[in-house]
């Protein structure tokens, strides 16, 4: 291994066996892991959504009560909602899937464009709220190193999430552990504390409920009400996670992915809740550079001395760098669902195929890394301003949250007649979807002045981008198609022959078309190929007519690429071969119809290139005269665009063959996108070089 290899194996650890059998199972997460590694995101919303919603009450502190009440409602009703979305869609993907599904492909992106967005602001405004904790409790001298830290902790987290899921969830447990047993401590003393005196804590909240009323006035108080329960909504963003990662749960996933809703929805509402009920119960306030918890648990604890010691201040600075630690935890639900939400949405071609790949560590590498780069950009602009983070996140997850419940009421009203459980369902989605219509209106009012309506403008944007890209592929396909009509199938070997008169020199006997093995010591094409299609047909009768009569037989050779839609178990992998296998049988048809011997080979991997090289270098042992072919798309014309919505995969395969003294010829296919030109089945151009847009054929 050279220095570069070993260092990488270091820092990112070692390559996965993808068709080891244990494989997915190793890398799931049992409900409790589930539960730091997606519930992180909601219980660290304790952090700032209850602090936002009880600084909008202002000095009409009383009605916290009822916002405590409300908090805990909502995030049963919402978690709820999303517990019937994995019982009916349990293969994952959340928000994006239940709306594609159920409302159409043109709605689901918008929810898919949102949760991007939503994840993106995850990770920001978990690392800001995570480095604004910490530095509550240390000099203000210190705060220019704030975004500093902010930025190293995106690093670090990108890194660990290279690495693997498992690992990344696995380190960050002691951090999750602390937080929960230092804050359920202080909800224990506080509202333990204060049981004793119900009545009179009943009485100053009743006088101060009257009092607000009196001078506001009762529609004045609702609205001051709703106001601050919106601009609360912080405290459920998370809550969706579990939702959108069921597909790396452990089997069973559903009934995994539910325990793993339970444990989150009731640490989140008791969490949330009792934190709003503290604050009012100890009095606390406003404090210029500190959040609402720093004060809250310096008012607790503060104070308290053992043995002359400051136990009680190190039980709050413990308590803070578990919260803080515990947000930058928070941030790993943006690195596990992002990605995840970026694949499902490559597969069905809304974003760059590229986003559906799996690295050689298993891990949606290119999703992690965009999530890490875009999360860095978004907080050098707010320069880790919670407040404004906080309402360009809040719009975005209660976006999705409302589609996704409108999606499930139409669900259910559909499936009335079928399902006679409807109606314990239908209320449930009604009131999420009233709730989270709701919040995304005042929030969006509300703030629309303040950074709201940059978070709508992103969505947008990225919307209309999602719309061109799937654009794009439908022409690439209908191009695809066109040629695939032009071009004989597997068994019309006579017309193959008709139209490329001279290409071979082994004629179809009587008896049919040869069913012999190439011969080892005959000149033999080893041909790349991906599904059964006019371009891999197109590469192999391009080659027979630039070396007529020279090939006596051809090697088909593919590569199962396991990505993240085929990576889900053992029986997924299995399913990806037998495609591939009929795939190549259909060649080896082709093949043997023009008269050629024909084999095939393929290997399962994540990167195409480097299986292709294994591959290569196999057959040329086998085949000593042997040339390896690859076609590639090319376009009319060379657009940055093109580039970085197709791969140039043949070109990397041809380089590392040739490193590895293999001859390879790359072949190009042009693709007329608009339809208006006729196909040309005969010889091709060789327009060839870096500078060609292209995807291969290679599935």
């Amino acid at each position: 291994m050279t220095v570069w290899s070993r260092v990488r194996r270091a820092v990112f650890g070692a390559p996965k066996d993808v068709k080891d059998p244990e494989a997915f199972h190793k890398l799931s997460l049992v409900a409790l892991l589930a539960w730091v590694g997606l519930g992180a995101d909601g219980l660290s919303s304790s952090a700032y959504g209850p602090d936002e919603a009880f600084r909008a009450l202002g000095e009409h502190t009383g009605l916290a009560v009822f916002l405590a009440l409300a908090t805990a409602v909502t995030v049963f009703i919402i978690s709820y909602g999303y517990s019937r979305i994995i019982e009916q869609f349990p293969s994952g993907g959340g928000g994006y899937v239940v709306a594609s599904k159920i409302l159409g492909p043109r709605v689901g992106v918008v929810s898919g464009a949102a949760l991007l967005v939503d994840y993106v602001l995850t990770i920001t405004v978990s690392i800001a709220s995570g480095a604004d904790a910490i530095f509550s409790f240390l000099p203000p001298s210190a705060v220019e190193y704030k975004l500093g830290v902010a930025f190293v902790g995106i690093a670090v987290l990108t890194i660990m999430n290279l690495r693997g899921v498992k690992e990344s969830v696995t380190s960050i447990a002691p951090v999750f552990g602390v937080f929960v047993v230092t804050h359920a401590l202080l909800l224990v003393v506080v509202i333990g504390s204060h049981l004793g005196d119900i009545g009179r804590v009943s009485t100053e909240v009743h006088h101060s409920v009257s009092s607000t009323t009196t001078s506001l006035g009762l529609f004045a108080t609702l609205k001051l009400f709703m106001r601050s329960y919106s601009l609360g909504g912080g405290t459920y963003t998370g809550i969706e996670a579990v939702s959108n990662g069921v597909a790396m749960m452990r089997e069973p996933r559903v009934a995994t992915a539910k325990r793993t809703m339970v444990l989150m929805s009731t640490s989140l509402a008791i969490t949330a809740g009792g934190i709003l009920l503290a604050y009012l119960l100890v009095q606390a306030h406003p404090a210029e550079g500190q959040t609402m918890n720093a004060v809250l648990l310096d008012k607790v604890f503060g104070s308290i001395q053992l043995g002359g010691f400051g136990v009680g201040r190190g039980f709050v600075i413990v308590s803070l760098l578990s919260e803080g630690a515990l947000l930058f935890v928070a941030a790993q639900a943006g690195f596990l669902d992002g990605p995840r939400v970026m694949a499902n949405m490559a597969t069905d071609s809304w974003l760059p195929h590229r986003f559906a790949a799996l690295s050689e560590r298993l891990t949606m590498r290119n999703g992690v890394l965009l999530m890490g780069v875009a999360a860095g950009l978004v907080l050098l602009y707010t320069r880790g301003d919670v407040s404004k983070l906080v309402v360009l996140y809040s719009i975005n997850v209660f976006l999705t949250f409302s589609l996704s419940n409108i999606a499930m009421t139409v669900y259910w009203v559909r499936e009335r007649a079928k399902d006679p459980s409807w109606y314990r369902h239908l209320p449930a989605h009604v009131a999420a979807s009233a709730l989270c219509l709701t919040i995304l209106v005042i929030t969006t009012i509300e703030k629309f002045t303040e950074g709201g309506w940059l978070t709508l403008v992103i969505t947008s944007g990225l919307t209309v981008l999602c719309l061109f890209i799937k654009r794009h592929y439908g022409q690439v396909v209908g191009a695809i198609r066109r040629l695939d009509k032009q071009l004989p199938g597997p068994e019309e070997g006579a017309h193959a022959m008709a139209l490329y008169d001279g290409l071979v020199d082994v004629e179809p006997g009587p008896s049919g078309p040869s069913q012999a093995e190439p011969d080892p010591s005959q000149p033999v094409a080893v041909v790349f190929v991906g599904g059964y299609g006019g371009l891999g047909r197109r590469a192999l009768l391009t080659l027979l007519r630039m070396f007529p009569g020279h090939f006596k037989g051809v090697v088909f050779v593919s590569v199962a690429v396991v990505d993240s839609d085929s990576f889900k178990g053992a029986s997924e992998i299995e399913a990806l071969e037998a495609r591939t296998r009929k795939n190549l049988e259909a060649y080896e048809t082709f093949g043997r119809a023009l008269g050629l011997p024909s084999a095939s080979k393929y290997a399962v991997g994540t990167e195409v290139a480097v299986e292709g090289e294994h591959l290569g270098t196999t057959l040329l042992e086998k085949y000593p005269q042997a040339l390896v072919v690859a076609g590639q798309i090319i376009f009319d014309e060379d657009t940055t665009w093109n580039r970085v919505l197709h791969n140039e995969t043949a070109f990397l395969i041809q380089r590392r063959l040739q490193h590895a003294g293999v001859p390879m010829i790359v072949l190009p296919v042009q693709l007329d996108l608009s339809g208006d030109k006729p196909v040309n089945v005969g010889p091709m151009s060789r327009r060839l070089g870096p500078g060609s847009a292209a995807t291969p054929d290679l599935g």
